[in-house]
């Protein structure tokens, strides 16, 4: 079965009946589109709802802060599940929103899926990056945090000469410098920044996390990645992937998120 349905004026698209919802959450530069191969797969057995983040279909948007995405996620949530907790299924800058949201609201997620962004907030991430992934990580954020201020034909351009030298996957048609105010936000402060965010090691909930090993820097730590690992309920799995683990292995995640599934049975 699928459905649309609207809330707070983003469209939500809804595949399958199954009994349990999983809640999907994208990242840069991607839209609701960047999970096909999740929807094809999970469609079967669960409820599959995806949107695009606020703003992200739009090149003039004001920006959202913390508070306005998760509010938003909720609205979605109660939506679509009001009387059962979801699975949240999670990838980039989806990571670190959704992650906020489960802090926030336990009693709505049962579970998370989490993709290629884990504890990148935490002081032990700090402490373990190497000046060389420091330099590497500001050289393409600080520049996408700018196209933000900048809009129109030269941030359009900006933004999408980082895309496209990121290898990401999303069509450059579709991508915009409206998109870019997360990290805006992350260097900036802009829209109230993100020093309010909560990280995956305050949540309670079995955590399934999928990382790229072929990068040149990694978006968790492995004091975190040992801790999940012995963490009853929880599993880590690295791919031969790139950031888009669910892109580029989308078979392998798939079979490996379902059978995480069938072990909470």
């Amino acid at each position: 079965m699928n459905s649309e349905l609207i809330v707070s004026g983003i469209r939500v698209y809804i595949d399958g009946d199954g009994p349990e919802t999983i809640v999907m959450l994208h990242g840069w530069p991607d839209t609701y589109e960047i999970w096909e191969r999740q929807v094809e797969h999970f469609k079967n057995t669960h409820r599959c709802v995806r949107f695009t983040l606020p703003g992200f279909d739009d090149p003039h948007t004001r920006g959202f802060s913390v508070s306005e995405v998760v509010e938003l996620i909720l609205g979605v949530v109660n939506a679509v599940s009001p009387n059962s907790k979801v699975t949240l299924m999670l990838h980039d800058w989806g990571c670190l929103f959704g992650f906020h949201f489960a802090a926030l609201y336990a009693d709505k997620v049962a579970q998370v899926v989490a993709v290629d962004v884990g504890d990148a907030n935490s002081p032990a991430f700090s402490r373990q990056l190497s000046w060389r992934a420091k330099l590497a990580i500001f050289a393409y954020q600080m520049p996408l945090a700018l196209t933000w201020y900048m809009k129109g034909a030269v941030g359009n351009y900006v933004a999408r000469s980082i895309a496209k030298f990121l290898r990401c996957k999303a069509g450059q048609a579709n991508i915009h410098a409206g998109m870019s105010f997360p990290y805006a936000m992350r260097w900036m402060g802009a829209l109230g920044g993100l020093n309010v965010l909560a990280g995956p090691t305050q949540l309670e909930c079995p955590i399934f996390y999928a990382y790229g090993r072929y990068k040149p820097f990694q978006f968790q730590s492995e004091e975190w990645l040992q801790r999940l690992s012995a963490t009853a309920g929880c599993k880590v799995q690295a791919f031969k992937a790139s950031h888009w683990v669910m892109v580029d292995c989308a078979e392998q995640f798939n079979n490996a998120v379902s059978e995480w599934f069938a072990l909470k049975i």
